[in-house]
């Protein structure tokens, strides 16, 4: 009879669990359809005539990207479709979106965010942001873009015919410009709200630009030639200030950024032999900045100390690079010429009294009772007047595929 009771108990007892596991399970109430939800690749931002903002929407067409990517009728239609909004703020733009597309808007894989050349300059990014920012829909890893030398509503408007999502072409952009070249580097959004709170740092953004005939290069047709009449391309950093676009540094002195700030993965540089110019290339394949702090009375000092490993990528020259004191000849001669780059760069950015580098935060760390008397001056005074010294020591670690060029043993 005891074992009869038991049994009984426990059985109730497994009955109880399983009501409680039942009330538990949430199961699909709150369930969205693919049909529901618009995946949002990317949101450009401008400033309308009206002064209200015009919110940019590319948009994925799932069906159109899978099909591009089987190589079936991907072509028959776009893989995105733009959508313009206009309103008063980004919470505005977001809601009247939602609104015009009907469908809920899916913002996880929204990667890239652009902003217009014009709303950057005269009313600034800070606003922007923190709206971004506040929206928990939104990552705060997104990337930031400017639109430069136009909007940033035809820069998303633009079709590009090997990657099937534009944004996804911006992004790659630069992702191989930092693994390859060091000229960009990918921005995001948490780095340039960073950069604002900061009174030792301001922001550098990327931009990119439209080359070509945009009516054209927006067309379907577009992505039928061999050879796009529009494209879209990187083209030079943003300098920033108290939020607003001041302008923008190239080239030399955007690769120079990255060395000071330590964000060269590889890159190249192309010194000069015995009056021949651009005659040996020498490629970085490892780099390491370091920048101290010190002050000369009370003008600041900053102080570098790079490391850089690299293989001789071109030898235009009859020289014999096994010999070792030619090779440190080449290497004396590439140290030389990233002190004058890091030199340039320094001075020209000094010239917009705008950090970008993030000096006044090391001498915040550095020196914190300095950084009390002198942060309120230090955009404009004492960052320009920044004495710099740099020190650089370069290793040829290879010569590639083959040691001397065909010049040297033509020359023997």
């Amino acid at each position: 009879m005891l074992e009869k009771v038991t049994t009984m108990t426990h059985k109730l007892k497994l009955y109880f669990i399983l009501i409680l596991s039942i009330c538990l399970l949430t199961g699909c109430w709150d369930k969205k359809e693919l049909t529901d939800i618009a995946f949002v690749s990317a949101i450009g931002i401008d400033k309308g005539e009206d002064g209200q903002y015009v919110g940019t929407f590319q948009i994925v067409n799932p069906s159109n990207v899978a099909g591009g990517l089987q190589g079936g009728s991907g072509q028959e239609g776009s893989t995105v479709t733009v959508y313009q909004i206009t309103g008063k703020n980004m919470v505005d733009v977001s809601r009247r979106a939602a609104n015009e597309i009907s469908r809920v808007l899916f913002y996880s894989h929204a990667n890239l965010v652009v902003i217009g050349e014009e709303l950057a300059r005269e009313e600034g990014i800070d606003g922007i942001l923190d709206g971004l920012d506040r929206d928990d829909r939104f990552r705060d890893s997104s990337k930031v873009v400017i639109a430069r030398g136009t909007t940033a509503s035809e820069l998303l408007q633009i079709t590009t015919p090997i990657d099937k999502i534009p944004a996804n072409k911006v992004i790659k952009t630069l992702q191989f410009s930092e693994q390859q070249w060091g000229e960009q580097w990918p921005v995001k959004i948490r780095d340039i709200l960073n950069a604002l709170t900061s009174t030792g740092k301001e922001p550098v953004i990327p931009s990119f630009s439209i080359y070509g005939d945009w009516e054209a290069a927006k067309s379907l047709e577009s992505l039928q030639r061999m050879n796009p009449e529009g494209i879209i391309r990187t083209n030079g950093l943003g300098i920033f200030k108290e939020g607003k676009l001041l302008g923008w540094i190239h080239d030399e002195q955007a690769r120079g950024t990255a060395w000071v700030m330590d964000k060269i993965h590889s890159s190249n540089i192309t010194i000069e032999w015995e009056g021949e110019m651009e005659a040996i290339s020498f490629q970085v394949v490892r780099e390491k900045t370091k920048v101290k702090l010190e002050f000369d009375g009370d003008r600041p000092v900053a102080k570098f100390d790079i490391q850089t490993h690299g293989e001789l990528g071109e030898v235009n020259v009859p020289i014999n690079v096994k010999d070792r004191h030619i090779r440190n000849q080449i290497e004396k001669k590439v140290e030389k010429e990233i002190k004058r780059m890091i030199h340039s760069t320094i001075t020209e950015v000094q010239a917009y009294q705008a950090d970008i580098f993030g000096f006044g935060e090391k001498v915040y760390q550095s020196h914190p009772k300095k950084w009390r008397q002198i942060k309120g001056d230090w955009q404009d005074h004492y960052f320009p007047e920044m004495k710099v010294e740099v020190k650089v020591d370069a290793m040829i670690s290879g010569t590639g595929l083959r040691s001397n060029s065909f010049k040297y043993i033509e020359h023997d």
